[in-house]
């Protein structure tokens, strides 16, 4: 059995499912997602709810007892000091080391809990098929979200993602994240005009008044704001619908942008994820990218 501890919003959630997945499938093992951390408040974490229900995932929901067991070393001894009382014990709790993709992580065996984020598709990219399958919602949209799917598949339509939210309003968050700069979506914008015929902007933002009433630029737009924060995955199958991609710094965009299957599709991503500098997120972004200053 493989454990993925579940945190932060969708596209964290489905970042750590992914890897869980690939594991899962690599081991012919089942897996288990852990969601208690989800309903519990820190400072500096927005509180999240679960997000993958929407979706057809091959996954079960563990139960306490089941997560006791990994993550609980036996003799309810620490890691590093079992590890020197009995050398030979097979470490149950993973946790992840720092942002680089790990290697050993795609070598584990069965019976371990992934805790981490793993924001990287080298966790997971051979299981590629496996998860756009996973990650496609089974009914096809309705009313507002078919007619925009309508409209995404006439044109050469653009995703492009603004977040706002606890990025600006949360002073802990904003500190660490930070928000793209208009510089960064202008230089973008004009980056995809000069490779795409007649691009139509479709934008998504968790703040659409916003961006309705400050954002411009000199292209077809179309603000998609009618599915609110209940409905996230209506908009990730929009945004996976267009052609091509404008990211924010933010792992909902990440994966609107990598499920996207258009031949030739331009994806353009900030260089810096994070405020602070010192976050090595050099696997971060698919070597096909194009990564602009924020």
């Amino acid at each position: 059995m493989i454990i993925v501890y579940l945190q932060g919003g969708m596209g964290n959630q489905m970042f750590q499912y992914a890897a869980g997945r690939r594991l899962a499938f690599h081991l012919g093992a089942s897996l288990k997602l852990d969601i208690s951390r989800l309903s519990t408040a820190e400072p500096g974490i927005t509180p999240r709810a679960y997000a993958l229900a929407p979706f057809p995932i091959k996954a079960a929901l563990a139960t306490a007892q089941e997560s006791r067991r990994l993550w609980q070393k036996p003799g309810g001894l620490g890691g590093r000091l079992w590890q020197t009382v009995k050398p030979g014990y097979r470490q149950t709790h993973v946790r992840e080391r720092g942002f680089r993709f790990d290697p050993a992580i795609l070598d584990l065996g069965d019976d371990v809990c992934l805790d981490g984020y793993w924001q990287s598709e080298k966790y997971f990219v051979d299981a590629a098929s496996l998860l756009r399958d996973d990650f496609t919602l089974p009914s096809p949209p309705a009313g507002a979200n078919g007619e925009v799917l309508r409209q995404i598949t006439r044109c050469q339509s653009v995703s492009l993602h603004v977040r706002r939210g606890d990025y600006l309003t949360d002073r802990r968050i904003a500190a660490k994240h930070g928000s793209c700069s208009d510089r960064y979506y202008h230089k973008a914008v004009a980056m995809i005009a000069a490779r795409v015929s007649q691009p139509h902007f479709f934008v998504f933002s968790d703040d659409p008044e916003w961006v309705r009433d400050h954002f411009a630029i000199p292209h077809p737009m179309t603000v998609v704001g009618h599915n609110g924060p209940d409905h996230p995955h209506e908009d990730l199958r929009l945004m996976s619908s267009c052609q091509h991609h404008i990211t924010a710094n933010s792992s909902f965009s990440w994966w609107g942008a990598w499920l996207g299957e258009h031949p030739g599709k331009v994806v353009i991503a900030p260089a810096r994820w994070f405020s602070d500098p010192a976050i090595d997120t050099t696997d971060l972004l698919p070597a096909s990218w194009l990564k602009v200053e924020n």
